[in-house]
C-alpha cells in the first residue's frame, strides 16, 4: 500500500511540474528527456527530504550567476559566471528596467542572439533591491522570500514567478560574445520545479 501511495503522490507532482514547464501547458512524456523525469520523481519521494531540506536544494539554484546577477541590491545588473558588472554603464534606473534611453529592452529581446552574444528573454530586468540575494544564508534567504516587507509571494506566487520566460531563459542562457556557453544551475528546470512543489506542500519550512 505504502509503494502504491508513493507512485501516485510521485506522478501527482511531476504532472505539476509539466503544467508549469509550459505556462499551464501539458505536455507529452516525448517532450520530457526521460533522465530530467525520472530525477524529478526520485526527489519527490524521498522519504528523508524534509521541507527545510528541500529548501537547501532549492538554493543551490538560487544562488547560481543567473539567478545572483539580477538579484543584487546594487544600482547595477552584473554579468558572467565571475558576476563583474555590467559594462556600458548600465544602471538599474528608477523603475528596476534601465535608466532612461537606455531601457535593458533595447538590446535585451525576447530571445538570445547567438551573433552577438547579448542574452535574451520576456520581461527582461532586475530584481527590485529589496529582493536582494547577495549574502544570504539559506534559511536568510527562504525567510526574505516569506517576507512581507521585501515583496514575499505566496508559494503558489512562486510557482507562477518561476515559470516566466526570464526565469526559465537560466537554463537556455545561450552563448556569450566569445562563442562560449554560459552555465546553467546545478539541477534542470524540471528538478527544480519538482523541487518546490514538493518543498511547498511539505509546508515550505525555511532551514536554520
Amino acid at each position: 500500500m505504502r509503494r502504491q501511495a508513493s507512485k501516485t503522490t510521485g506522478a501527482a507532482v511531476l504532472a505539476m511540474c509539466l503544467l508549469s514547464l509550459r505556462g499551464g501547458e501539458r505536455l507529452s512524456a516525448a517532450q520530457i528527456p526521460t533522465d530530467d523525469a525520472s530525477r524529478t520523481l526520485t526527489v519527490a519521494q524521498a522519504p528523508s527530504a524534509d521541507s527545510a531540506q528541500l529548501f537547501q536544494q532549492m538554493f543551490a539554484v538560487f544562488e547560481h550567476p543567473r539567478c545572483m546577477n539580477c538579484h543584487t541590491g546594487e544600482a547595477f545588473p552584473r554579468q558572467g559566471d565571475d558576476r563583474h558588472r555590467h559594462t556600458m554603464n548600465v544602471t538599474r534606473g528608477p523603475a528596476d528596467s534601465g535608466a532612461a534611453g537606455l531601457h535593458c529592452s533595447t538590446c535585451h529581446q525576447a530571445t538570445n542572439q547567438p551573433t552577438s552574444g547579448v542574452p535574451g528573454a520576456s520581461d527582461w530586468q532586475l530584481a527590485p533591491a529589496r529582493m536582494a540575494w547577495v549574502g544570504l544564508s539559506p534559511g536568510q534567504l527562504c525567510r526574505a522570500l516569506r517576507d512581507p516587507t521585501k515583496g514575499a509571494m505566496s508559494p503558489d506566487q512562486m510557482l507562477s514567478h518561476f515559470a516566466t520566460g526570464l526565469i526559465r531563459w537560466g537554463w537556455d542562457p545561450g552563448r556569450n560574445a566569445h562563442g562560449q556557453v554560459r552555465t546553467t544551475p546545478p539541477m534542470s528546470y524540471s528538478e527544480f520545479i519538482g523541487v518546490t512543489t514538493r518543498w511547498i506542500e511539505s509546508g515550505a519550512t525555511c532551514p536554520e
